[in-house]
């Protein structure tokens, strides 16, 4: 996983279950000043040192008629080179400069010498994708590297995990860039709504769970990368800079207080994942609560502008490397 300041978070879906969007922020026990926001045109990810988000990290999900050892062994040698500042990246590449991510793809995997030594298989293979364009850019790069392989290869992009799921069980599509953790739950939801959260602040954990949830519905996996794409908290660098944090843990030690502002999404006060888990995890108390959007263009322009302290974001969002 990329150390630097990009780490851990979970999907929307983490931010806790949907239907709860209180608007108001739970009472701050904030006694400290706190830390104002600063302005700045650079963002950086504050480390989740105790992990309060789980592992969603890219892992390739396949259905198992389609399996082979050839095609497991290329899709495991993507993961193997991908991680989050590479995603922040690709990212970057097609959401600010305006690549396609067919070309995105292709530079990804010359860079990276992804199609060099593949053992070749054969057959059709069709790659799924969902509707947004980190998922469309990961499937580039999947059918690519099989198709360097020997496979004849068809991309497609098909939209939300309620649609690509169910094709990639029946063998409609053949294999889909998923995230670990996010999936895990997913599958678990459709296998046993009653039992225990699969998804784990280990990826071992979560793995050795989705895995045997997949045998359950016909799916396998390849290795999964250190890449991953979770909720995560930023800040402006003149924020992290002045006031020395760099990880969750500094910012509930050096700003809890008065002046600090939280923003994120309507629901975000009432999340596990956003601020409850802020407070129970790391007993971090903002002074208010903004409400703004779910990583987007509201909440980086709060943090850019110096009306927030911290905000909520995507780990993997190519605004990170666009300062």
């Amino acid at each position: 996983m990329a150390t630097s300041a990009t780490a851990a978070i979970v999907t929307l879906a983490g931010c806790g279950s949907a239907g709860s969007s209180g608007t108001e922020a739970p009472p701050s026990a904030a006694t400290g000043q706190g830390c104002a926001p600063v302005a700045g045109d650079s963002l950086v990810v504050l480390t989740d040192d105790k992990h309060l988000q789980n592992t969603d990290n890219v892992v390739p999900a396949i259905n198992k008629k389609a399996s082979s050892p050839q095609l497991i062994a290329a899709l495991d040698k993507v993961s193997a080179a991908l991680d989050t500042t590479k995603l922040i990246a690709l990212n970057k590449a097609v959401d600010i400069d305006r690549k396609s991510s067919k070309d995105a793809a292709s530079e990804f995997i010359s860079a990276n010498s992804l199609t060099a030594g593949l053992e070749k298989g054969s057959g059709n293979i069709t790659v799924g994708a969902a509707n947004f364009s980190e998922s469309a850019t990961l499937g580039e790069i999947y059918g690519q590297v099989l198709t360097a392989a020997g496979y004849k290869v068809k991309v497609q992009q098909i939209g939300n995990r309620e649609l690509y799921e169910p094709a990639l069980e029946k063998g409609d599509i053949s294999v889909v860039p998923e995230y670990a953790a996010t999936l895990a739950t997913f599958l678990q939801g459709k296998v046993d709504k009653s039992g225990k959260d699969p998804s784990s602040s280990d990826l071992n954990t979560t793995m050795t769970n989705l895995t045997a949830l997949g045998e359950k519905v016909g799916l396998v996996f390849g290795k999964a990368s250190e890449a991953q794409d979770q909720n995560a908290f930023a800040v402006t660098t003149a924020f992290a800079d002045k006031y020395g944090v760099k990880t969750l843990s500094d910012l509930a030690s050096k700003c809890s207080g008065a002046a600090t502002v939280l923003g994120g999404p309507a629901e975000c006060p009432q999340r596990p994942k956003c601020q409850q888990g802020l407070v129970e995890v790391y007993n971090f108390q903002a002074g208010k609560f903004s409400s703004l959007d779910a990583g987007g263009p509201l909440t980086k322009t709060a943090l850019k502008t110096g009306t927030i302290s911290v905000g909520l974001v995507f780990s993997s969002d190519g605004a990170l490397a666009a300062g």
